[in-house]
């Protein structure tokens, strides 16, 4: 290999390097809902997994099943989890595809 030829490889590299960041911010920032089933509970969090609201359904909560509620938030929250997790596979995916990640 030439000089030229790993400044090309460098230059590419880091052009890549600020193109996923700006996807990692632009993810970041993007908001994900997810629901238990008939939308008992709703969490919203953002693309870094933070929660930034839970909503809860009076008929949700049963004092004498708190397991039921256990389950619905559960459920809400890792709806919402794998929404992330698939909006992160999808921008990101062109980046690590092949590299085992």
């Amino acid at each position: 290999m030439n000089g030229m030829n790993m400044q090309q490889m460098m230059k590419q590299a880091q052009k890549m390097q600020k193109q996923m960041m700006a996807e990692q911010q632009d993810l970041a920032q993007q908001e994900f809902v997810g629901k238990a089933p008939d939308d008992m509970v709703t969490v919203k969090m953002n693309g870094e997994k933070k929660l930034l609201d839970l909503q809860i359904k009076k008929e949700a909560v049963d004092p004498d099943d708190i397991d039921m509620l256990t389950d619905l938030i559960l459920t809400a929250v890792n709806d919402g989890m794998k929404q992330v997790d698939d909006a992160t596979k999808q921008k990101m995916g062109k980046y690590t595809k092949g590299l085992g990640l």
